[in-house]
Protein backbone atom coordinates (compact mmCIF):
# COMPACT_ATOMS: atom_id res chain seq x y z
CA UNK A 1 0.00 0.00 0.00
CA UNK A 2 1.37 3.42 -0.57
CA UNK A 3 1.29 6.11 2.01
CA UNK A 4 -2.33 7.45 0.93
CA UNK A 5 -3.73 3.90 1.68
CA UNK A 6 -1.87 3.13 5.04
CA UNK A 7 -3.60 6.48 6.55
CA UNK A 8 -6.58 5.27 5.10
CA UNK A 9 -6.44 2.32 7.29
CA UNK A 10 -4.80 4.78 10.16
CA UNK A 11 -8.16 6.95 10.21
CA UNK A 12 -10.45 3.82 10.01
CA UNK A 13 -8.60 2.65 13.13
CA UNK A 14 -9.34 5.96 14.92
CA UNK A 15 -13.21 5.92 13.77
CA UNK A 16 -14.24 1.99 14.32
CA UNK A 17 -17.59 0.73 13.31
CA UNK A 18 -19.85 -1.27 14.80
CA UNK A 19 -19.45 -4.72 12.59
CA UNK A 20 -16.29 -4.95 10.20
CA UNK A 21 -15.90 -7.98 7.56
CA UNK A 22 -12.92 -8.05 5.36
CA UNK A 23 -12.63 -9.26 1.93
CA UNK A 24 -8.72 -9.02 1.97
CA UNK A 25 -7.32 -6.35 2.73
CA UNK A 26 -10.61 -4.09 2.27
CA UNK A 27 -13.01 -3.35 4.96
CA UNK A 28 -16.96 -3.59 4.74
CA UNK A 29 -18.28 -1.68 7.63
CA UNK A 30 -21.59 -0.85 9.22
CA UNK A 31 -23.22 1.25 12.13
CA UNK A 32 -26.55 1.87 11.64
CA UNK A 33 -25.94 4.83 8.83
CA UNK A 34 -24.28 6.85 11.49
CA UNK A 35 -21.12 8.94 8.89
CA UNK A 36 -20.22 7.63 5.61
CA UNK A 37 -16.99 6.32 7.41
CA UNK A 38 -18.51 4.05 9.44
CA UNK A 39 -20.89 2.63 6.80
CA UNK A 40 -18.76 2.06 3.62
CA UNK A 41 -16.91 -0.49 2.10
CA UNK A 42 -13.11 0.82 2.75
CA UNK A 43 -11.73 -0.08 -0.73
CA UNK A 44 -7.53 0.39 -0.20
CA UNK A 45 -5.00 -2.42 -0.43
CA UNK A 46 -5.87 -5.64 -1.91
CA UNK A 47 -9.13 -7.73 -2.02
CA UNK A 48 -7.83 -11.16 -2.50
CA UNK A 49 -10.61 -11.82 -5.04
CA UNK A 50 -11.74 -9.82 -8.42
CA UNK A 51 -12.53 -6.56 -7.59
CA UNK A 52 -16.24 -7.47 -9.18
CA UNK A 53 -16.65 -10.35 -6.80
CA UNK A 54 -15.34 -8.04 -4.22
CA UNK A 55 -18.14 -5.26 -4.80
CA UNK A 56 -20.52 -8.07 -5.01
CA UNK A 57 -19.55 -9.08 -1.51
CA UNK A 58 -19.70 -5.41 -0.77
CA UNK A 59 -23.34 -5.39 -1.79
CA UNK A 60 -24.22 -8.54 0.52
CA UNK A 61 -22.83 -7.06 3.42
CA UNK A 62 -24.82 -3.58 3.04
CA UNK A 63 -27.93 -5.36 2.38
CA UNK A 64 -27.37 -7.88 5.49
CA UNK A 65 -26.70 -4.67 7.89
CA UNK A 66 -29.73 -2.21 6.34
CA UNK A 67 -27.68 0.31 4.68
CA UNK A 68 -27.12 1.21 1.17
CA UNK A 69 -23.62 0.10 -0.35
CA UNK A 70 -21.38 2.15 -0.65
CA UNK A 71 -17.19 2.04 -1.35
CA UNK A 72 -14.95 4.65 -0.12
CA UNK A 73 -11.60 4.75 -2.24
CA UNK A 74 -8.63 6.81 -2.35
CA UNK A 75 -8.58 9.30 -5.50
CA UNK A 76 -6.72 7.88 -8.27
CA UNK A 77 -5.95 4.58 -6.82
CA UNK A 78 -6.44 1.61 -9.03
CA UNK A 79 -9.49 0.40 -6.90
CA UNK A 80 -10.94 3.58 -7.61
CA UNK A 81 -10.72 3.00 -11.18
CA UNK A 82 -11.52 -0.68 -11.07
CA UNK A 83 -14.95 0.12 -9.47
CA UNK A 84 -15.70 3.14 -11.61
CA UNK A 85 -15.04 0.43 -14.76
CA UNK A 86 -17.09 -2.19 -12.62
CA UNK A 87 -20.25 0.28 -13.22
CA UNK A 88 -20.54 2.23 -9.86
CA UNK A 89 -20.66 6.23 -10.08
CA UNK A 90 -19.73 9.02 -7.26
CA UNK A 91 -21.94 9.44 -4.73
CA UNK A 92 -23.39 12.75 -5.69
CA UNK A 93 -26.11 12.77 -2.86
CA UNK A 94 -24.17 12.58 -0.18
CA UNK A 95 -25.06 14.67 2.37
CA UNK A 96 -21.71 15.52 4.06
CA UNK A 97 -20.20 15.71 0.78
CA UNK A 98 -19.05 12.85 -1.55
CA UNK A 99 -15.28 14.29 -1.98
CA UNK A 100 -13.08 15.07 0.87
CA UNK A 101 -9.81 16.26 1.48
CA UNK A 102 -7.62 14.19 3.98
CA UNK A 103 -5.23 16.89 5.78
CA UNK A 104 -2.13 16.50 7.72
CA UNK A 105 -0.88 18.82 10.00
CA UNK A 106 1.34 19.56 13.08
CA UNK A 107 0.22 18.57 16.68
CA UNK A 108 -1.29 21.52 18.32
CA UNK A 109 0.97 23.21 21.22
CA UNK A 110 -1.90 23.04 24.27
CA UNK A 111 -4.39 25.27 25.97
CA UNK A 112 -4.48 25.52 29.78
CA UNK A 113 -7.81 26.57 29.38
CA UNK A 114 -9.44 23.08 27.49
CA UNK A 115 -9.05 20.15 29.28
CA UNK A 116 -9.10 17.04 27.26
CA UNK A 117 -11.34 14.50 29.37
CA UNK A 118 -11.22 10.75 29.52
CA UNK A 119 -15.15 10.45 28.93
CA UNK A 120 -17.97 12.34 27.19
CA UNK A 121 -20.04 14.73 29.45
CA UNK A 122 -23.49 15.24 28.30
CA UNK A 123 -22.25 18.59 27.18
CA UNK A 124 -19.87 17.05 24.85
CA UNK A 125 -22.39 14.51 23.41
CA UNK A 126 -24.80 17.71 22.56
CA UNK A 127 -22.71 19.21 20.96
CA UNK A 128 -21.18 16.38 18.84
CA UNK A 129 -24.18 14.79 18.18
CA UNK A 130 -26.79 17.19 18.90
CA UNK A 131 -28.40 15.85 21.83
CA UNK A 132 -27.19 14.58 25.47
CA UNK A 133 -27.81 11.06 25.19
CA UNK A 134 -25.92 9.19 21.95
CA UNK A 135 -27.51 6.07 20.12
CA UNK A 136 -25.67 2.91 20.60
CA UNK A 137 -23.82 3.57 17.54
CA UNK A 138 -22.85 6.88 17.88
CA UNK A 139 -21.20 5.58 20.99
CA UNK A 140 -19.53 3.12 19.85
CA UNK A 141 -17.84 4.82 16.58
CA UNK A 142 -16.99 7.70 19.14
CA UNK A 143 -16.21 6.22 21.86
CA UNK A 144 -13.94 2.99 20.95
CA UNK A 145 -10.11 3.13 20.88
CA UNK A 146 -7.61 5.45 22.79
CA UNK A 147 -9.84 8.61 22.56
CA UNK A 148 -9.72 12.11 24.87
CA UNK A 149 -12.74 14.52 24.39
CA UNK A 150 -11.73 18.28 24.98
CA UNK A 151 -14.13 20.32 25.86
CA UNK A 152 -14.33 24.46 26.28
CA UNK A 153 -16.62 25.80 29.18
CA UNK A 154 -17.52 29.33 29.19
CA UNK A 155 -19.52 30.68 32.08
CA UNK A 156 -20.89 26.75 32.95
CA UNK A 157 -21.50 26.74 29.31
CA UNK A 158 -19.76 23.35 26.74
CA UNK A 159 -19.03 26.12 24.17
CA UNK A 160 -17.06 23.96 21.99
CA UNK A 161 -15.89 20.41 21.94
CA UNK A 162 -14.04 18.03 19.57
CA UNK A 163 -13.10 14.13 19.22
CA UNK A 164 -9.22 13.18 19.65
CA UNK A 165 -8.27 9.67 18.49
CA UNK A 166 -4.18 8.22 18.85
CA UNK A 167 -3.70 5.29 16.59
CA UNK A 168 0.36 4.36 16.82
CA UNK A 169 2.16 8.01 15.70
CA UNK A 170 -1.35 9.88 14.29
CA UNK A 171 -3.67 12.11 16.36
CA UNK A 172 -6.83 12.06 14.39
CA UNK A 173 -9.31 14.91 14.66
CA UNK A 174 -13.08 14.89 14.67
CA UNK A 175 -16.62 16.81 15.27
CA UNK A 176 -15.01 20.02 15.86
CA UNK A 177 -18.39 21.98 16.58
CA UNK A 178 -18.16 25.64 18.56
CA UNK A 179 -22.20 26.63 19.64
CA UNK A 180 -23.02 29.50 17.20
CA UNK A 181 -23.04 32.28 20.11
CA UNK A 182 -19.41 31.67 20.76
CA UNK A 183 -17.75 31.47 17.76
CA UNK A 184 -14.97 34.23 16.73
CA UNK A 185 -13.23 33.77 19.65
CA UNK A 186 -10.49 31.41 19.18
CA UNK A 187 -12.04 28.05 21.04
CA UNK A 188 -11.90 26.47 17.74
CA UNK A 189 -8.33 26.99 17.73
CA UNK A 190 -8.00 26.86 21.24
CA UNK A 191 -9.81 23.18 21.23
CA UNK A 192 -7.19 22.20 18.57
CA UNK A 193 -4.19 23.37 20.51
CA UNK A 194 -5.04 21.39 23.84
CA UNK A 195 -5.29 18.34 21.78
CA UNK A 196 -1.84 18.11 21.04
CA UNK A 197 -0.33 17.46 24.56
CA UNK A 198 -2.34 15.19 24.92
CA UNK A 199 -1.44 13.12 21.98
CA UNK A 200 2.01 13.47 22.61
CA UNK A 201 2.26 11.81 25.34
CA UNK A 202 0.60 8.90 23.82
CA UNK A 203 2.71 8.88 21.02
CA UNK A 204 0.99 10.92 18.69
CA UNK A 205 3.91 13.05 16.01
CA UNK A 206 1.31 14.62 13.70
CA UNK A 207 -2.57 14.78 13.24
CA UNK A 208 -4.63 14.21 10.29
CA UNK A 209 -8.44 14.93 9.68
CA UNK A 210 -10.98 14.72 6.95
CA UNK A 211 -12.98 17.42 5.16
CA UNK A 212 -15.35 17.66 2.66
CA UNK A 213 -13.71 20.13 -0.38
CA UNK A 214 -16.31 22.05 -0.90
CA UNK A 215 -16.29 23.15 3.03
CA UNK A 216 -14.21 26.49 2.28
CA UNK A 217 -14.54 28.15 5.62
CA UNK A 218 -13.38 24.49 7.67
CA UNK A 219 -9.98 24.22 5.12
CA UNK A 220 -9.23 27.75 5.46
CA UNK A 221 -9.28 27.35 9.06
CA UNK A 222 -6.81 24.48 9.14
CA UNK A 223 -4.73 26.08 6.49
CA UNK A 224 -3.97 28.85 9.01
CA UNK A 225 -2.95 25.83 11.42
CA UNK A 226 -0.46 24.52 9.21
CA UNK A 227 -2.50 21.75 7.50
CA UNK A 228 -1.91 20.31 4.30
CA UNK A 229 -3.75 18.23 1.91
CA UNK A 230 -2.22 15.12 1.74
CA UNK A 231 -4.72 13.10 -0.21
CA UNK A 232 -8.84 12.65 -1.34
CA UNK A 233 -11.07 10.20 -0.81
CA UNK A 234 -14.21 9.63 -2.70
CA UNK A 235 -17.64 7.62 -2.06
CA UNK A 236 -19.17 5.14 -4.57
CA UNK A 237 -22.42 3.84 -5.41
CA UNK A 238 -23.30 1.19 -7.59
CA UNK A 239 -24.78 2.51 -10.75
CA UNK A 240 -28.15 0.88 -12.36
CA UNK A 241 -28.63 -2.94 -11.94
CA UNK A 242 -24.92 -2.75 -10.24
CA UNK A 243 -25.61 -4.28 -7.03
CA UNK A 244 -29.02 -6.39 -7.14
CA UNK A 245 -29.69 -7.53 -3.51
CA UNK A 246 -29.36 -11.21 -3.92
CA UNK A 247 -31.25 -11.99 -0.25
CA UNK A 248 -34.60 -11.39 -1.38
Amino acid sequence: MDSSETLELRCADAWQAVTVDKIGDWRLRAADGFTGRANSALAVGDPGVPVESALAAVCDFAHANGIPPVAHTVVGSANERAIEAAGWVPNTGHAAGHLVSVLTGPLGTGADEVPVLAAPTPGWWELTVGRPEPTDAERHVLTTGEIGYAVAEVMGVTAGAVRAAVVDDVLHIARLAVRPGYRRRGLASALMAACGPWAAERGATRAVLQVAVDNAGALAFYDRLGFAEHHRYRYWVPGPRACEDRSL
